[in-house]
């Protein structure tokens, strides 16, 4: 299933990474380096979530997406647009 629409919940109280990997999920190919990695870093201080520039490829892979960002105990959302270069917004 592609993943055109990801929810991503950020728990506030500091800061903190992780990393969306991608690949094409039916095949090898991901060891000769065809996947995709997002970081996605938080500054607690700022309440900036930062959303790296998307390293890596491979086929078919989705070139634009929406991402619905929520802070953990909030049932408000903001829905970005991600097309593979950083953003930073402010939650």
């Amino acid at each position: 299933k592609k993943w055109d629409d990801l929810e991503v919940i950020v728990y506030p109280g500091q800061d903190g990474t992780f990393t969306l990997y991608e690949d094409e999920g039916d095949s090898y190919r991901y060891e000769k380096g065809e996947r995709s990695t997002i970081t996605f870093s938080w500054n607690e201080r700022n309440r900036q979530l930062t959303i790296g520039a998307r390293k890596g490829g491979y086929r078919d892979m989705l070139l634009r997406r929406t991402f619905r960002l929520r802070l953990a105990g909030s049932a408000a959302t903001k829905d970005i647009t991600y097309t593979g270069t950083e953003q930073h917004i402010k939650l």
